[in-house]
């Protein structure tokens, strides 16, 4: 049986909470569907951060990671290999969310703030994972594929249909 991951989520913007109803409740289910549906799933007990935070604070996040200078919707830090501690998670690293930038895609994108926000967290975690979309046409397909499985199995229609 595979432990369940500990998902820790932290809200620095208030107007996350108007997105959806429990919403940790709501993310914890989303990053736990990203977690199922890789392929390298974690076999072993793992913790997942996530941030939501704002358009600002990814920004300045970008430029000292990415060296791009503006906010994203997504960005994820995958912790770095560590050795198991008994009776403790390993991490996998962190996902900070934009809310002005995924508010905005939401909009442009004629989907629900829900299904955008579920697709992110999922998109994020397939990262802490490893997976990749920018390295290849078959590694941005193989991405999307899962994207679309893991929120599936969370009521999200294909973030990709036209």
């Amino acid at each position: 049986m595979i432990p369940t991951p500990e998902i820790d989520v932290a809200v620095e913007d208030e107007r996350w909470d108007t997105v959806v109803p429990d919403l940790e409740a709501f993310v914890i289910r989303a990053v736990s569907a990203g977690l199922a549906i890789a392929p390298d799933a974690p076999r072993d007990a793992v913790e997942v951060s996530i941030l939501l935070t704002t358009d600002a604070a990814v920004q300045a996040l970008n430029k000292t990671w990415r060296g791009k200078d503006k906010p994203t919707n997504v960005l994820s830090f995958p912790s770095p290999p560590q050795p198991p501690h008994v009776g403790m998670a390993r991490p996998l690293g962190d996902v900070v969310l934009a809310y002005d930038t995924m508010l905005r895609e939401s909009a442009e994108q004629s989907k629900p703030l829900s299904h955008h926000l579920a697709h992110l967290l999922v998109h994020g975690t397939l990262h802490l994972l490893g997976q990749d979309h920018e390295t290849g046409d078959a590694d941005a397909e193989a991405m999307e594929a899962l994207e679309v499985a893991a929120l599936g199995t969370l009521g999200v229609p294909d973030p990709y249909a036209d």
